[in-house]
């Protein structure tokens, strides 16, 4: 009876000491990308800065924005996913670059409907001719999957020169640059809000496992 009680208490402890390392290590996760996120908006000021000067403050001002209603080039998706025992996990994940044409496209949703088209096809059975040759639909599709990431970045950037043509034709390199490290650190940004849930869910863990042993 002994052993059986000092096995769970080791158990208990060993079980302690996984969740408050994984506490510490998403705590670790989060400041790093909060350096970051740091970084890279300190950069983007500065590169911002270095072309209004070079392109001149008539060129990058407010009053050339255009405050007219558009749809949203970026979006925020949130989604709760299983993180065991009745518990869930918030996860936000980010679709950039809408086409302005097509608002509800998307380059990330085009990239999931690809890896969700291979997926499918990957498990589908193929249906062999006499010769050899093989009749699935996964040799009909896969070429235009295979030019999907092309076309998804073309869509990228052509979306990227479009927001900068408020500025005039020829833009400085600065500013592309610019554009570029915002757009860092709003991945950078999604990602600190995904590491900050996986580090609350992990505190969670910790307390109600301490609530449970001073009981």
């Amino acid at each position: 009876m002994a052993k059986v009680e000092v096995a769970e208490m080791q158990s208990s402890v060993h079980e302690n000491d996984k969740n408050v390392l994984e506490f510490m290590d998403s705590t670790d996760s989060y400041l790093v990308l909060m350096n970051s996120l740091s970084s890279s908006l300190r950069q983007g000021w500065f590169e911002l800065a270095s072309a209004r000067h070079s392109m001149g403050a008539s060129r990058i001002n407010s009053a050339l924005f255009d405050l007219k209603s558009h749809s949203a080039a970026t979006t925020l998706q949130l989604n709760n996913l299983d993180a065991g025992p009745e518990l869930e996990k918030l996860h936000f994940s980010l679709c950039k670059w809408a086409s302005s044409e097509s608002p509800k496209s998307s380059s990330e949703e085009a990239k999931f409907e690809e890896d969700k088209l291979l997926q499918r096809k990957s498990s589908s059975p193929k249906v062999l001719k006499q010769d050899g040759s093989s009749n699935s639909e996964v040799q009909e599709e896969m070429p235009e999957a295979t030019e999907s990431p092309r076309t998804v970045d073309d869509q990228a950037r052509k979306e990227r020169l479009k927001s900068l043509s408020m500025f005039g034709m020829l833009v400085s390199p600065k500013l592309r640059a610019a554009q570029l490290s915002f757009e860092t650190a709003l991945e950078t940004l999604v990602e600190v809000a995904n590491k900050r849930a996986d580090l609350l869910n992990a505190y969670d863990q910790v307390r109600e496992k301490m609530e449970t042993t001073t009981k």
